[in-house]
């Protein structure tokens, strides 16, 4: 393994006697790249949502691996390809072992593939689950400043599931100029949300000086929030009753599968992209399956952001996103090209051995 002092940014895709290289990335130079840039990622992950509601982009449905002798496990391939000023292919290969967490390691794990656009020759493998939980942040991020435009700025927030997208989320939101009045914490594990507690403890010697609330009970969380953060491994629903929502909170449903398909029938639904988000037994698609339509959606964040539709301040407004390929991309290019431009990547020496179609 070579580290590089050049400052090109992307291999010489058409310069045929140059061989392709191929970087490795670690998980300590990808966080190195995206830590503080809270405003910089929102604003990507904005642009690439633009790109692929104009058509600028390739995300077929992600594959589901399953496991018969672990029913809880998956791994989720999701190639994407991404136009713009990004302009790269690629594959996001992610596991979620809910028992990991047991043994005291994260549930997710990935790799990012980047592909050049002109001959798909792979040429980076990052580390990716510091990409995918900041994409998912950052997504989030986006959604609740632009759900919220027309209504009362949330003050008072609230996190149902403490894990590590939890932290990212609070950290994009805090990063990206919110700020609130109290910070309701909910999780069935105690020791989770006494480890969320003291990443809002430390938050909070960097200025974020919220009145921090654990709660005993979901109920009480969710009535005492303008804007609840759903952050679990649920894997079907769990919160059933659309009274809990009578105040009509910005709800971000990150993890898709928490609530009973009779509280997005009382809301106004949102996703990231209609085809993704509603398959694979998400609330959303088990609306789907309820009602026989999808009537019961509203429109995409893209919607929102284009002025298509308004988001309406007299019901609950739920944001389901499924996470996108593209996003990952977008986010994986913008560390390789920070890394390249510091002069730090590691390429693998002869990585590509067969150049020469004849011998």
């Amino acid at each position: 393994m070579t580290p590089t002092t050049s400052s090109a940014t992307r291999p010489a895709a058409r310069d045929r006697a140059t061989a392709p290289t191929f970087a490795v990335i670690p998980g300590d130079q990808v966080q190195q790249a995206l830590r503080g840039r809270e405003k910089q990622i929102v604003e990507l992950v904005e642009a690439t949502y633009r790109l692929h509601g104009a058509g600028d982009s390739v995300n077929p449905p992600s594959y589901f691996l399953r496991f018969a002798d672990r029913p809880t496990a998956r791994i989720i391939a999701l190639p994407a390809s991404i136009g713009g000023s990004v302009n790269v292919d690629g594959l996001k290969w992610i596991s979620s072992f809910p028992t990991n967490v047991e043994a005291g390691l994260p549930r997710a794990s990935a790799v990012l593939i980047l592909n050049d656009h002109d001959t798909g020759y792979p040429f980076a493998c990052l580390e990716s689950s510091i990409i995918s939980a900041t994409r998912t942040a950052a997504s989030a991020a986006l959604a609740a400043d632009w759900l919220s435009r027309g209504r009362t700025r949330p003050g008072r927030v609230g996190f149902f599931g403490t894990g590590l997208i939890a932290r990212y989320i609070h950290t994009f939101l805090a990063g990206t100029g919110w700020s609130f009045d109290s910070v309701g914490v909910y999780d069935v594990s105690a020791d989770s949300a006494d480890g969320f507690c003291g990443y809002l403890q430390e938050a909070g010697a960097a200025g974020q000086t919220a009145q921090v609330t654990v709660h005993d009970n979901a109920e009480d969380l969710i009535r005492s929030s303008d804007l609840v953060v759903f952050a679990t491994i649920a894997g079907k629903p769990h919160v059933t009753d659309p009274a809990w929502f009578a105040h009509n909170p910005l709800v971000l449903h990150v993890s898709l599968r928490d609530l009973a398909p009779e509280i997005l029938l009382d809301s106004a639904n949102f996703v990231d992209d209609v085809e993704h988000c509603l398959k694979a037994d998400t609330s959303p698609h088990l609306a789907e399956q309820l009602t026989g339509s999808r009537d019961f959606l509203d429109g995409t964040l893209d919607d929102v952001m284009t002025g298509r539709v308004t988001p309406p301040t007299d019901r609950p407004v739920i944001f389901s996103p499924f996470g996108l390929g593209v996003l990952d991309l977008a986010v994986g290019n913008y560390v390789y090209d920070e890394v390249a431009l510091a002069g730090h990547l590691h390429l693998i020496d002869h990585f590509f051995h067969e150049l020469r179609r004849y011998g």
